[in-house]
């Protein structure tokens, strides 16, 4: 019995029927099916598989380094006689079994397709279902960045975050680095004894930690559900709390603890509109930890402890959405996972949908129709910039990485469901569906059939009128979207259209309007402006010296279009201080694009601004500087 259930969690061909209380316990099924196969990375999980990772490392910000050791739990099908996983870049010291005894092992060149994939660590079992490697990360680790005090909110002490997603853990943690192949883990972090440690797991040493007798604080974490390996995330900071609610608080430096406990002051009632959409909340608490600005991304889904850009920190609480967008991750995408980066749609598209859901539940239909009315927008320029209705890009299931369309064609294709079988029906679907896959990969076949099954069961009319496989697998945008349509934007269009026929700025009267409404209106003004007008926007609505990084970001767009100098200063302190690709990405684009005007301040600001990038954010604008991208 034990032989057979190893060999069906290592090679099981489909989502296994396992109990979600058996999950936790039972390592998750490796798919095998071909769209299964994960070509960034070098394991071989049917082979040998990791379980369990523990981690005891330290933290040493001299050096810039992590160092110590992780031992692996390993379950290998019978005959196997060797291990492979995932590294990056990483120096290892020893391989050894639970013994201590020495195991060889090798290092494979590094990849040459992408700097990221690194190298294969292959380690020969002789018989060992635990293995410890001992190594030390290198400083230039692409998952972690070191920030100065500097580049911290108190000034005072340095930070440390990491960011994993999509393979960046593989440099600080030698695993099989893979989205489908799940792992429970465990970690001890010995850290500066005036620093606090956070990790996305259940703290077992409290919020201050275990004091050392050398000074330092040692604080112990686990994570006893089977996670996909980048969900491992830890920071280490001048670190604050304040509780939300019973379930809820938020993690910061104190200069901005009490904004963000503001702004994030209904995320109770979002746990709670979440779970009554689509199923029990599964992972405990829901805590928060908003990061310097140079953390890259609007938000990052890590299990009890989301992380989380400042910009969103307006004193408005209309970027709220993107607490709930990693909320929702907590069904899709952690709790059911795509099983390669190739499927990231059911990740990114599930939840840019159920975000919307969580925010009509709070908020009512109309701010969610001013959310799902803006996603159509930015569906219509990734599309059209993809490659329009025929660009490989712009489909589903494709090549890793298909950004912006994996999340707003992939809510749309949801949304499309829903509004062809029915809310009730949908819904009724979709917690069926969280709670029969949980914590298991999923690929986009096995979606479908999973569908067809379950929710279609043999109409075809129904199968004809969904156009699933056009969605899933077709390029563009199937003549069955859906386009909702938000009355608060029909009213910041009206203001837009009188501005692009030639009136006054000073009637657009921004007063009291949203992040959301300003973007309708920035994107909106014709690229093409004379700097006569451009000075009149500028002047008249405080854009260039805005407050909020979103509205700086539109402008600056315009403004790089049409060569208009006065922005330039505020433009060069803009991209030395945030670091969330969303924001910084389309400005650099933009610059390139204007010749002799912007590409040498594009390669300036670069170079001036990379200190404060974190190593995945300056690896995607060295590419658009070489005019790569």
């Amino acid at each position: 019995m034990r032989i057979l259930l190893a060999a069906a969690l290592l090679a099981g061909s489909a989502s296994l029927a396992i109990s979600p209380a058996a999950a936790q316990t039972i390592p998750a099924p490796i798919l095998t099916t071909p769209e299964a196969r994960d070509v960034w990375t070098h394991a071989e999980p049917q082979v040998a598989r990791v379980t369990h990772v523990a981690l005891d490392l330290d933290v040493d910000f001299a050096s810039k380094t992590l160092y110590g050791s992780a031992v692996l739990d390993i379950l290998a099908a019978p005959g196997a006689t060797q291990v492979v996983l995932d590294v990056n870049d990483m120096d290892i010291s020893a391989v050894t079994d639970a013994s201590g005894k020495a195991l060889k092992w090798t290092l494979g060149a590094k990849d040459t397709a992408s700097a990221d994939i690194g190298s294969a660590l292959t380690v020969a079992l002789a018989g060992a279902n635990r293995i410890t490697i001992t190594y030390r990360s290198k400083p230039g680790a692409t998952a972690l960045q070191w920030l100065p005090p500097e580049m911290t909110f108190g000034k005072k002490k340095p930070f440390l975050f990491s960011q994993g997603q999509a393979i960046l853990n593989r440099s600080w943690v030698p695993t099989q680095d893979s989205p489908g192949i799940r792992q429970t883990w465990e970690a001890t972090l010995r850290v500066p004894g005036d620093m606090v440690a956070v990790m996305s797991a259940e703290k077992l040493s409290g919020d201050k930690g275990e004091a050392l007798p050398d000074g330092r604080r040692q604080f112990r974490f686990r994570m006893d559900k089977p996670v996909p390996p980048y969900l491992i995330a830890f920071a280490v900071g001048d670190l604050r709390f304040k509780p939300l609610g019973p379930r809820s608080g938020v993690w910061t430096e104190a200069p901005m603890l009490d904004k963000a406990a503001k702004e994030f002051v209904d995320v109770e009632k979002m746990i709670d509109a979440a779970s009554k959409l689509y199923g029990p909340y599964r992972w405990g608490r829901y805590d928060m930890l908003v990061l310097p600005p140079a953390f890259p991304y609007g938000g990052m889904e890590n299990p009890m402890l989301t992380f989380l850009t400042p910009t969103i920190v307006t004193g408005d609480r209309s970027n709220t959405d993107v607490v709930a967008q990693e909320l929702a991750h907590s069904w899709s995408g952690n709790l059911v996972t795509n099983a390669t980066w190739s499927d990231s749609w059911l990740n990114e598209g599930f939840t840019t949908y159920f975000e919307n859901r969580i925010m009509e539940s709070l908020y009512g239909k109309e701010q969610a129709a001013t959310y799902a009315d803006l996603d159509w927008d930015v569906m219509q320029r990734e599309i059209a910039a993809a490659g329009g209705q025929t660009g490989a890009a712009t489909r589903l299931n494709g090549e890793p990485g298909a950004g912006e369309v994996d999340y707003t064609k992939g809510s749309n294709f949801l949304r499309m469901i829903e509004y062809t079988v029915g809310r009730a029906k949908w819904d009724a679907y979709l917690t069926s569906y969280f709670d029969r896959h949980a914590f298991q990969p999923q690929t986009t076949a096995g979606f479908l059939a999973d569908l067809r099954e379950r929710l279609l069961k043999g109409q075809p009319e129904l199968e004809l009128k969904l156009q699933l496989d056009r969605w899933a697998y077709g390029a563009g945008l199937p003549g069955n979207a859906v386009r909702v349509h938000s009355a608060t934007l029909a009213k910041v269009d009206t203001r837009l259209a009188a501005f692009n026929a030639g009136g006054p700025a000073s009637a657009v009267q921004p007063t009291g309007w949203t992040t959301q409404e300003w973007l309708r209106f920035l994107n909106g003004i014709d690229r093409q402006q004379t700097p006569a007008r451009l000075k009149e926007l500028d002047e008249t609505l405080g854009l260039s010296a805005s407050g909020n990084a979103y509205i700086q970001s539109a402008w600056f767009e315009l403004a790089i279009a049409n060569h208009y100098d006065p922005a330039v200063p505020y433009l060069r302190g803009y991209l030395s201080r945030i670091g969330r690709g969303l924001l910084v990405y389309p400005l650099y684009k933009g610059l390139m694009k204007q010749g002799d005007w912007g590409q040498p301040k594009a390669r300036d600001f670069f170079a001036e601004a990379r200190p404060t990038y974190h190593p995945s954010t300056a690896a995607g604008i060295e590419r658009i500087v070489a005019g790569q991208e």
